[in-house]
């Protein structure tokens, strides 16, 4: 069965950080592209950023420069750095995990994780 299990959300100020990780299991974790995205209230998912398979990274412009995602493949786990939050960062959070080959299952999400930043 596979699980995707995200912690570390919760209600900061404008400026302040935050730190989500995500726990993978049932998969081949090194195999898997790990990914946050983010739903706003009242609006569609999008992309935070993505730790490829090959360790490669890419984020929204929206948080470049802010935000950081880290992945271990020892610990099966992605992690989001989260700096000089914005009210307009409110979300849910979420991981997701796509593969690399397609001969893979795939993709998974986990349940996400509430962030809020409110003055």
């Amino acid at each position: 069965q596979v699980q995707l299990v995200e912690s570390g959300g919760g209600l900061v100020l404008p400026g302040e950080s935050l730190r989500l990780s995500c726990v993978a299991s049932g998969i081949i974790f090194r195999a898997y592209a790990m990914g946050w995205y983010r739903q706003p209230p009242g609006k569609q998912r999008e992309l935070v950023a993505v730790a490829t398979s090959v360790g490669t990274t890419n984020y929204a412009d929206s948080v470049k420069g802010r935000f950081t995602i880290s992945r271990d493949n020892a610990k099966n786990t992605v992690s989001l750095q989260m700096n000089s939050l914005k009210p307009e960062d409110t979300a849910v959070y979420y991981c997701n995990a796509e593969p690399a080959l397609s001969s893979l299952p795939g993709g998974y999400w986990g349940q996400g994780t509430q962030v809020t930043v409110s003055p």
